[in-house]
């Protein structure tokens, strides 16, 4: 079969179908590990306590959910451009609006929309993997308020072992399309230093990045890089 990349389809159609299946609950935990079983929790955003709170490529929503319905934030913005998991996010979560609001968007388009109304803004493997940071970034800083923080994590290195990249490189990575087709997106897996300084080109300070090691091996383990910037006053 032959590989294409197709960027006009919904490339996560099929992404958390069969989870959303079996279990509906809001999840007890938010983790940002890859593997999802271990490392920090919600406790790197801050205090969320009557905050404006955004999730970058929620997905089915799953930590939004927990966010909202667990620390007590006045609204979770959960924005992702698939109908698919907004559908996903809207039939599992929607329950939990008006503090969850669940929004049909890219990153870029959102967060240019929305300028200066977040306290807080994170990503767990989410949009800062799947959109070029040096758009992303810069309207990440602007959609925040003057000292709002932004947290996300993203893969230390590629699924396998690859290196990351030593530039703002993207690499083809597999997918289907909602037919099934095989076919590739874009992923930004980049070394430290060149998040550390899109990060800075982008108005952010306050510059940290943790690397939380792989639980175990195999081709599907990743170390993870959890990082956390402060837009500039």
């Amino acid at each position: 079969m032959v590989r294409v990349t197709i960027t006009s389809s919904d490339l996560w159609h099929h992404y958390g179908r069969a989870r959303a299946e079996r279990d509906r609950a809001v999840p007890e935990a938010f983790r940002w590990v890859w593997s999802q079983d271990c490392g920090p929790g919600p406790e790197v955003l801050g205090e969320l306590s009557g905050r404006i709170v955004g999730d970058l490529g929620a997905g089915a929503g799953r930590h939004a959910a927990h966010l909202v319905a667990r620390h007590g934030p006045a609204r979770v913005v959960a924005a992702d451009a698939s109908p698919a998991q907004n559908a996903m996010a809207t039939e599992l979560f929607g329950h939990l609006s008006p503090r969850l609001r669940i929004v049909r968007s890219d990153a870029v388009s959102h967060l240019h929309a929305t300028t200066g109304t977040y306290d807080v803004l994170y990503s767990v493997f989410g949009a800062i993997d799947f959109t070029d940071p040096r758009q992303l970034l810069p309207a990440a800083a602007d959609a925040l308020k003057p000292g709002g923080r932004l947290v996300f994590s993203t893969l230390a290195h590629y699924l396998g072992g690859a290196v990351a990249q030593p530039d703002v490189v993207a690499a083809d990575v597999p997918a289907k399309t909602p037919e099934g087709e095989a076919t590739t997106m874009r992923r930004w897996v980049l070394q430290e230093h060149v998040w550390v300084k899109v990060l800075d080109e982008a108005g952010f300070t306050g510059i940290g990045v943790d690397l939380l090691p792989p639980r175990g091996a195999g081709p599907r383990a990743a170390g993870t890089l959890l990082v956390s910037a402060v837009r500039r006053p």
